[in-house]
């Protein structure tokens, strides 16, 4: 009897919970497919084939179930459409961080009550912020940072009871602050249209949380009417008033508007005489806003050049603000800040350092603006660093033109590359009129990247670019690569974002102020891999999980499938395919785990540069039957 009831219930269960196992599953699959028909971008490899969605790249599974999806820096793009993530019920992890998605947020996220990490920073998200996050109710990491959402921020985000990281910062979100009662460690509402004061439950956070809004109140400035609205000074002159006649108070009040129209009289004819001396003082305050910045300093001016490409100062009275040239100028053509900030402009981009504008003027060249973020150095030190970094010469570095510097605006001034960045060549959408990077071009911009490098470090043993990724390499109309942003990291101070380690930096990096030439050779190494696999290094946050590019290049290496790693637009010619194993080489070399284990950089330049010397030979050979 016993053994009967014991296999009866083993039919139950294989009839029963088995095919509900696979039903799961194949609504899983289900789901996922029709997120990769919508989104998905060329690097969302994807196998229609496969059954089992687990086997897939950056989906995680439990006891088959799908509790993480990581695809940062796919190039996804496109709206997701509601309905997917009703199926993905048992998600602990969302990342689709560094991608180009755009429309609302999917408010059937809230159906996935287990997770913990959602993660959509770097995208074109618009709208407003879904309120049903709210029932997100173990929702530990929410990062929303630079999208365009606006509306308010939900207030129920108070139900959040584990929450202890909200980053919002960089969008266009309005209204005021509301009240978080919650344990937050990292917190950032930055650079969006807020305004109010600043709540009590987020008064301990820094600074640099609330820049950039319309906000009062700790840690900023006081609000206006708080000092009178304490009762203190009125209850002071209420005292005082007791011990006064009538006729004394009237005297005082007549003496005081007597002293201030004396004063005030004093003040215009002073700032009348200074105005008619000092035809080139600028009021910004009403011309900045082109470039979305907010200078306080009243009498910024430029530094012109004189003939022999020297600087010279013009003295303007008060500060010493100017906008200061390197050389000869942006094509050897000089202006001044209030040029600068009438001509019209666009945002590119949101970087490591800072934001970057594109300024065209009426008549004139079309110049870039880098506003620098977290430079908190003085002006002395400011100074000397930037004139540093902008002596350096050489071909494949993309020059600082000028520079500025006040108490709360720092800015670069550099040449404008229509052509982009190699990031977007790689990951960026691809047009009908846009070609293809071939093998031969990528080798050609790795080459540029290192020669610009190598120069860098020939400066000196602790002269190190800091920050070499895609998105910092440049192209001519020719394909020629200007590497940018180079030894900023020594110029900014450590970022108001916490600390974290993305896909280009070497794992012995702890401050990003302190970059070693060893380390600029492990991103140099992940940027090769880039450009052989076509593949963007992913950014990794805290405890979430991405794709180590290096790491993975390495598993299919030891699969003996080194050839699966290689981006699917090569061609698959033998000769190109022996260049592209010896480059792919050189790059695990490069992005090897200890520093001791890596070339230096004129080591890995020679080795680029013999590579192509022997391709030359190899053609000329080709091409003449009777060489040897």
């Amino acid at each position: 009897m016993r053994n009967r009831t014991q296999l009866l219930f083993s039919f139950l269960v294989l009839f029963f919970i088995i095919p509900t196992a696979f039903s799961d599953l194949a609504a899983i699959r289900s789901a996922l497919l029709s997120l990769r028909a919508t989104v998905g971008g060329r690097t969302l490899l994807w196998n229609p084939a496969e059954q089992n969605p687990c086997l897939w790249l950056g989906v995680q599974c439990l006891n088959d179930a799908v509790v993480g999806l990581h695809l940062p820096g796919f190039s996804l793009n496109g709206s997701i459409p509601t309905g997917i993530f009703q199926n993905l019920t048992s998600l602990r992890i969302l990342s689709l961080r560094y991608n180009e998605l755009k429309g609302e947020i999917p408010s059937d996220i809230s159906a996935c009550s287990e997770l913990r990490i959602l993660n959509l920073e770097g995208n074109f998200f618009n709208g407003e912020i879904p309120d049903s996050l709210s029932s997100l109710k173990k929702l530990v990491r929410l990062n929303l940072a630079d999208n365009n959402l606006d509306g308010q921020i939900p207030g129920s985000f108070s139900k959040l009871k584990r929450l202890r990281t909200l980053y919002l910062e960089n969008n266009m979100l309005s209204g005021f602050l509301p009240e978080l009662k919650l344990e937050l460690v990292f917190f950032n509402v930055s650079n969006n249209q807020l305004n109010g004061s600043i709540p009590v439950s987020l008064s301990s956070m820094p600074v640099t949380a609330f820049v950039g809004n319309r906000l009062c109140g700790k840690p900023l400035q006081i609000c206006p009417g708080i000092a009178a609205s304490t009762g203190v000074l009125n209850g002071e002159f209420r005292r005082q008033r007791k011990g006064l006649c009538a006729g004394a108070i009237a005297g005082i009040v007549i003496a005081s508007v007597v002293a201030f129209a004396i004063v005030l009289m004093i003040m215009v004819i002073v700032c009348g005489k200074k105005r008619s001396k000092k035809t080139d003082a600028i009021d910004i305050s009403s011309i900045s806003k082109q470039l979305g910045i907010e200078i306080t300093e009243e009498k910024p001016a430029y530094t012109p050049v004189t003939p022999n490409g020297k600087v010279e100062e013009v003295d303007v009275g008060g500060e010493m603000n100017k906008l200061v040239f390197f050389g000869s100028g942006v094509g050897g053509k000089v202006f001044d800040l209030e040029e600068l900030f009438r001509a019209s402009a666009e945002v590119l981009g949101k970087g490591t350092f800072g934001t970057t504008y594109k300024a065209v003027f009426e008549f004139g060249p079309v110049v870039v603006v880098k506003r620098l973020r977290d430079a908190t150095c003085s002006e002395r030190e400011f100074k000397e660093k930037i004139e540093v970094v902008g002596a350096m010469d050489h071909e494949n570095l993309l020059p600082i033109r000028a520079y500025y510097y006040s108490l709360d605006e720092k800015l670069l001034v550099c040449d404008y590359m229509p052509m982009g960045s190699l990031s977007a060549f790689l990951h960026g959408n691809k047009g009908a009129g846009r070609p293809p990077l071939n093998f031969e071009m990528r080798s050609r911009i790795a080459l540029g990247v290192a020669h610009g490098i190598s120069y860098l470090h020939s400066q000196g043993p602790n002269v190190s670019h800091g920050n070499i990724k895609s998105s910092n390499v440049l192209l001519t109309k020719s394909y020629e690569a200007r590497v940018s942003d180079f030894c900023l990291a020594q110029v900014v101070g450590p970022s108001s974002s916490p600390n974290r380690a993305n896909g280009y930096r070497a794992p012995e990096v702890i401050d990003p102020q302190r970059v070693s030439q060893k380390a600029d050779v492990y991103s140099f190494g992940v940027l090769l891999l880039e450009l052989l696999t076509g593949k963007a290094p992913a950014h990794t946050f805290l405890n979430e999980e991405g794709v180590d590019l290096p790491r993975w290049v390495q598993s299919f290496v030891n699969d003996e499938r080194t050839a699966d790693v290689f981006d699917l637009e090569f061609p698959k010619s033998d000769q190109t395919q022996e260049r592209m194993v010896r480059l792919l080489e050189l790059a695990m070399e490069c992005s090897a785990q200890y520093p001791d284990s890596r070339p230096s950089m004129p080591q890995v330049t020679k080795r680029i540069e013999e590579l192509f010397r022997c391709s030359s030979l190899k053609e000329e050979s080709d091409q003449n039957p009777f060489a040897r």
